[in-house]
């Protein structure tokens, strides 16, 4: 039994020593430069604080309560009053947002008019509007990019929610949001990052936040981009490096469920779901 314990400890100090020395090790050519991975010394008897990779921004979409009060009143002297003021500045309601990837299209077109939907994309179409009308949600708003793709992809999906608005919006767009990490084989200019990412930011800034003060109950919102766009916004709303967009894969016509909650807490409820597609309309 003695022996037996030692050898568990022995293990158990091996295997941590190892996760250190592979971590440390760890290292990145990237250009001309290096950058070398921190040594990791978490282990599962560390205390919680010496685990946390990251801390949590609650105030990530600049919506927190004393973030809305104006400038002159955050009196914090009136401790009692300024409780009382903060409370009015609570979100109430919680927003659902549904982002769809576009379905298969033309990829051999040269225009962007010319790349619509191919068949399969328009059954795939059809398919994500019956799963998302068989939800029974209250949508409030269908807001689509400008490409053609996504455009068509929305139009065949709000035949199964009659009476739902729809909006176009050209920062939704498809782009390259930021240098991935690890990179990628084929190579894109810097510029393309510098323009592209900073449009797709300015997409989630506008579309991925808590619900405003006025919002009195929870939204259900479905938004109809692409690929590049719904990873980067899953990695910047779970407060993950962002330069891992590329590491997740979407097939057309998937369904990504975010929810942000009225504390600013956001949950990822589903990730690119095509269960509901038969195995021979799936395609990337």
């Amino acid at each position: 039994m003695a022996f037996r314990k030692a050898f568990q400890v022995a293990c158990g100090i091996a295997g941590t020593a190892a996760v250190v020395v592979a971590a440390a090790a760890t290292t990145q050519r990237r250009g001309e430069g290096r950058v070398e991975a921190a040594a990791v010394s978490w282990s599962p008897s560390s205390p919680l604080e010496q685990r946390t990779a990251a801390v949590w921004d609650s105030n990530w979409d600049k919506r927190e309560p004393i973030s809305l009060m104006k400038p002159n009143k955050k009196n914090k002297d009136d401790t009692e009053d300024f409780t009382a003021q903060l409370e009015n500045y609570k979100v109430k309601a919680t927003r659902h947002i549904f982002l769809i990837r576009h379905s298969q299209y033309n990829l051999s077109a040269s225009t962007d008019k010319e790349r619509s939907l191919t068949s399969l994309g328009r059954e795939q179409a059809e398919l994500t509007g019956q799963r998302l009308a068989s939800l029974g949600l209250n949508y409030d708003v269908l807001i689509h990019s400008s490409m053609t793709r996504a455009k068509e992809t929305a139009t065949i999906i709000s035949k199964y929610l009659p009476g739902l608005e729809m909006m176009s919006c050209d920062l939704l767009r498809e782009g390259a949001p930021i240098e991935p990490v690890p990179p990628v084989s084929h190579w894109k200019p810097e510029a393309m990052y510098h323009e592209d990412g900073a449009r797709i930011e300015a997409a989630f800034r506008r579309y991925i936040h808590r619900a405003d003060l006025k919002q009195e109950n929870d939204s259900y919102e479905i938004i109809v981009c692409h690929a590049n766009v719904i990873r980067y916004f899953v990695c910047r709303a779970l407060q993950f490096p962002p330069e891992g967009w590329l590491r997740m894969c979407l097939n057309n016509g998937s369904i990504t469920w975010l929810t942000i909650r009225p504390n600013g807490r956001v949950a990822l409820r589903t990730l690119g779901d095509t269960g509901f597609m038969p195995p021979d309309k799936l395609s990337r």
